[in-house]
């Protein structure tokens, strides 16, 4: 108790301190492994204080059951629903929900301290159009009914660059399977990615299967007009950890059914790919 005790008191001389950013590097110079102790305990709070608090909030749903064909329910309305997939902070979720009010969002991420952040400000904003459920993406199937989406956002997803975790991206022939299943044959995908890598692989899959690629930006900024969609910013937006300087952006239909016969073919093709 007396080290908590310790540590709240000096996170408060800390938070007031005018020269704190000083007083950090010199701290870190004396005692870089007390420091790092003392981060990480702040941190692993926060964390835990946010898990504890998304529990009570109205628009987080956490692994929920009974809610296929009940969302135009749970939103008061039959407005159609959007999915960010792989939310993070719920900045697109967030964004879009305040452009369309004609529309429902609800981001979904296994990561709920992270998703804390887009929850609390659709919350304190009143954004009673934006929702989001804390659960693995391929467990998306047990919350949509066939149909109940009309289209989905991939937001800067891990692109998995390793040719042996191709399945896990959420753009493979996997995942499209289980989306089409909740959208039908009209849905739209939306994928915006500063992975080049991802980016091609994504283009590979909807020329393989034949689907229709509604829209192309190899960089969308390098266009002088981009719809007010584009120019929302997440988080690892800002970040550029691939360091492309370029974001991309695919917009596509899953207008067909999509072969698993097909999948050995694009197996090869990442094989040879990869070889070269």
């Amino acid at each position: 108790m007396l080290f908590f005790s310790f540590y709240s008191r000096f996170s408060l001389l800390f938070a007031n301190n005018p020269y704190k950013g000083k007083f950090i590097s010199h701290l870190v110079s004396l005692r870089p492994t007390w420091f790092i102790s003392y981060f990480c305990t702040l941190m692993g709070q926060k964390k835990l204080q946010r898990f504890a608090e998304i529990k009570g909030f109205s628009n987080v749903l956490e692994y929920p059951t009974d809610m296929k064909a009940q969302w135009k329910n749970f939103f008061h309305n039959t407005n159609p629903v959007t999915l960010e997939l792989a939310c993070g902070k719920g900045e697109y979720a967030v964004g879009l929900g305040r452009l369309h009010p004609n529309k429902n969002y609800i981001g979904i991420d296994i990561k709920g301290n992270r998703m804390w952040v887009g929850a609390k400000t659709a919350l304190t904003e009143g954004l009673n159009n934006v929702a989001f459920i804390r659960s693995q993406i391929e467990k998306v199937t047990d919350y949509f009914s066939p149909g109940e989406v009309a289209e989905i956002w991939i937001t800067f997803p891990d692109p998995q660059l390793r040719g042996s975790k191709a399945k896990k991206r959420l753009t493979h022939p996997r995942f499209l399977r289980l989306y089409q299943s909740i959208m039908g044959t009209n849905g739209v995908i939306n994928l915006k990615t500063d992975s080049p890598d991802l980016y091609n692989f994504t283009k590979l899959v909807t020329n393989l299967y034949g689907l229709e690629l509604l829209h192309d930006i190899e960089d969308i900024y390098a266009i002088s007009e981009v719809s007010a969609d584009l120019k929302i910013q997440t988080h690892y937006e800002k970040l550029d950890i691939a360091q492309s300087n370029r974001i991309h952006y695919l917009k596509f239909s899953l207008n067909k059914d999509l072969p698993v016969s097909l999948d050995e073919q694009l197996k090869q093709l990442l094989i040879e790919e990869e070889a070269n």
